[in-house]
């Protein structure tokens, strides 16, 4: 009995493991959207992370969106959309491209953790996110370069300059919701970093809940035997 007990806490102890080095291993990998439909006010993509396909929904004006990998590529100088957990910049020229400024919504079809916004030419603009963000990398781009100033509450920056870079949004979403300012345009897409960027599901919390008993009874068990010698 105590054989079958240390047996069935070493799988669950090597499935716990298997299941932390795969995440580990994907975490620096962005998982971009892309966006496949535009009509008014709304444009459609999705997020394959890993075997996962979520869907991301934009609402509010814009001025263009370039859909399905077709266009101008805008992701210009790979290195400035790189740094932190980002591995990897926006691999194709999809990109919603704003010019009147108010409120606009990026909607999720499940809850991502610490989604990662690209931006080009956000130049003048003052951005505010109502959370907490990470100035990731910035630099020279498409447009040229400046410097995006955090606002003292940390949920926004000031674009001194042409602004292109990546910000990370710190917290667990179903949705973010943001206000800019008008110019003539500025561009956007958003990714999460991997399997890392996806909540588990309650399933997935369950069983690891069921290892950590698992593991917690093992040892208990080792303790009474231990005793009872």
């Amino acid at each position: 009995m105590k054989r079958i007990s240390n047996l069935c806490a070493k799988l669950v102890l090597t499935g716990l493991l298997a299941v932390a080095f795969s995440s580990a291993a994907n975490a620096d990998t962005v998982s971009w959207t892309e966006w496949t439909s535009a009509g008014a006010g709304v444009v459609d993509g999705t997020m394959s992370v890993g075997m996962t396909s979520i869907g991301v929904t934009y609402s509010g004006p814009y001025d263009f969106a370039q859909l399905n990998g077709a266009g101008t590529n805008y992701w210009t100088n790979p290195t400035i959309y790189t740094g932190g957990p980002v591995s990897n910049p926006p691999p194709n020229p999809d990109i919603i491209a704003l010019g009147t400024g108010g409120l606009k919504t990026i909607t999720f079809s499940q809850a991502v953790e610490n989604p990662i916004i690209a931006l080009v030419s956000w130049n003048g603009n003052d951005v505010d996110f109502g959370t907490p963000i990470t100035i990731l990398n910035f630099g020279a781009g498409y447009w040229g370069s400046g410097t995006p100033v955090l606002h003292g509450d940390g949920n926004g920056f000031f674009g001194s300059g042409e602004v292109h870079g990546i910000i990370e949004l710190i917290g667990t979403f179903n949705s973010i919701s943001f206000t800019d300012t008008s110019e003539g345009w500025h561009g956007f897409t958003v990714g999460v970093t991997g399997a890392a960027g996806t909540v588990p599901e309650p399933s997935s919390l369950a069983l690891l809940g069921l290892g950590g008993m698992g593991l917690a009874f093992g040892a208990y068990r080792r303790r009474r035997i231990a005793s009872a010698a």
